[in-house]
């Protein structure tokens, strides 16, 4: 499997924000981008894998889907998956592991199949396997089709390598850029987050202003694979248009812990500089100087019903604070209660579907400019 072999490359997303993965995954150029359950497919080669994981900012990870066979029992897994060109894309001297799911079909063991295809690896290339390996196998094995494919990313994406300090019950950065991608967002206008938390809907947006790869902090698991070229990624990395914004992006929150842990999370993005966080109570919340853009904003659900009555005050006054002194701005709230939503009494219209976020749904409500 060379470098110019084309496949599909299979980008996972949250359940719920495909479409606007999908059309991150467009925007960015990726050839044949089709929204489906649990994500996108993409048609490409190795370098469109780099490339998915150092700038697509909503992916979770980036399988890249290496061969596909229908199997109706074990023996007959263990002889297909031993057909399977492994030299071509794991090294013999690299550790890996194998991970099997299965549905719908007459193989319905799934650590039995795991144990097929890694034997199978072990004894047909002379790797070893190991339960810790960053390197992963992953089959699927639904309606009788086995579907392999390699996890290049190694850690989830939203990890970017910056924000080492987290607040309680903190926003992926891969569904918070989806988020203001479904608001419109596009790095031309400020933002402001009035409970930001550890930061990461300013940060996502002035990384996206600035344009700045979401990978280019860390390292992913292609990098152990045989279909590595680490010239070829050297210069896809320095690819780019950098810019500095003429704009300025501001998180605040009424907890110092939260802003502090903003700044050290901004410095080390490099985004301190067009950052701006500060410790403030909802009450003193003002508009920035300057155009109107986007106040966009992840309040406290409240995970039951006496904990979200007690919220209505917080999201009356939030409301109260954005039409007061927020005119011209749009606002994208997300929250997991309509009822917490219609409290700020914010012209929002009728939102999209939810989205599974820390194991509640979630949805986006969103406003035009406020009058």
């Amino acid at each position: 499997m060379t470098s110019n072999d084309d496949f599909e490359i299979f980008l996972v997303a949250a359940p719920g924000l495909e479409s606007a993965l999908c059309a991150e995954a467009r925007a960015l150029g990726f050839r044949a981008a089709t929204a489906i359950t649990g994500g996108v497919t993409v048609r490409g080669n190795w370098p469109e894998v780099w490339r998915a994981n150092l700038e697509l900012r909503g992916a979770g990870r980036v399988l890249a889907r290496i061969a596909a066979f229908r199997v109706l029992h074990l023996a007959q897994l263990d002889k297909r998956a031993r057909r399977v060109a492994w030299g071509d894309v794991l090294r013999r001297d690299v550790p890996f592991r194998v991970e099997a799911s299965c549905k719908s079909s007459r193989i319905y063991h799934s650590g039995a199949a795991a144990e097929r295809i890694e034997r199978a690896i072990r004894e047909e290339l002379g790797a070893p396997a190991s339960p810790d390996a960053d390197d992963c196998i992953k089959a699927r094995i639904e309606n009788d089709l086995c579907t392999v494919a390699v996890d290049t990313s190694g850690e989830l994406l939203h990890k970017r390598g910056h924000k080492e300090a987290v607040s309680k019950a903190p926003m992926r950065e891969t569904m918070a850029s989806l988020f203001l991608r479904q608001c419109g967002y596009d790095g031309t206008v400020p933002v402001v987050d009035p409970m930001c938390g550890s930061g990461t809907f300013v940060i996502e947006a002035a990384e996206i202003a600035a344009g700045l790869k979401p990978g280019r902090s860390r390292n992913f698991a292609f990098e152990q694979l045989a279909t590595f070229d680490e010239a070829a990624w050297g210069r896809l990395c320095v690819e780019g248009n950098a810019v500095t914004p003429t704009i300025r992006f501001y998180g605040s929150d009424r907890d110092a812990g939260a802003i502090t842990m903003s700044r050290a999370n901004a410095e080390r993005a490099g985004v301190a500089d067009i950052t701006n966080f500060q410790q403030l109570a909802i009450s003193d919340l003002t508009a920035p100087s300057g155009p109107p853009g986007l106040v966009i904003v992840n309040p406290p659900y409240g995970t039951r019903i006496g904990e979200q009555k007690s919220l209505h005050p917080l999201y009356r006054s939030l409301g109260q604070v954005l039409r007061d002194r927020f005119s011209g701005w749009r606002v994208g709230l997300i929250t997991s209660e309509t009822s917490l939503a219609k409290a700020t009494m914010l012209p929002f219209a009728p939102p999209s579907g939810s989205v599974s976020h820390g194991g509640l749904r979630v949805t986006l409500f969103q406003s035009g400019p406020l009058p």
